[in-house]
């Protein structure tokens, strides 16, 4: 009976011990973060050419954009970069969450479905040097500025 009880203390010790040993393998482990050169290079873009390469992505995704108004990097989510690019299309007006992996892939959702997805709320930190207006289209508030200083 003893040595029945001695065997059911050393397997409960060895459990517990191997427990431990793996919460502190667990503490111990380096977080890896992968990271790409299109992830790196769409970070020192110009506000156009952001622009330019946040509409591909839409529309490589079977999306539309006609013309990016406001853009910016929101937030890293895991190995991947989340952008944000506001598209006016017309009278429709919508925001795209953009997703940059370190292989150069893009993910695109609309913003409005991002907060229920337990994703990073679509909130510009970081805007690019320049305009979005540098490539010839002008806003009707930059033609009359333009106007009214030729006047």
């Amino acid at each position: 009976m003893k040595r029945m009880l001695l065997i059911a203390a050393s397997a409960a010790f060895a459990l517990v011990a191997c427990n431990d040993q793996s919460q502190q393998q667990a503490n111990n482990m380096t977080a890896i973060k992968v990271r790409g050169p299109e992830q790196n290079r769409l970070h020192e873009l110009s506000a156009i050419d952001l622009a330019i390469a946040l509409k591909r992505a839409i529309y490589d995704a079977g999306y539309t954009c006609k013309r990016v108004t406001d853009a910016g990097f929101v937030a890293e989510y895991q190995n991947l970069d989340m952008w944000m690019a506001h598209c006016v299309d017309g009278k429709l007006i919508r925001d795209w969450a953009i997703f940059t992996g370190p292989d150069g892939s893009a993910q695109v959702r609309d913003c409005k479905d991002v907060p229920a997805s337990g994703l990073p709320a679509c909130n510009i930190k970081k805007r690019p040097a320049g305009s979005f207006s540098d490539a010839g289209t002008t806003t009707a508030a930059e033609n009359k500025a333009t106007e009214n200083k030729a006047d």
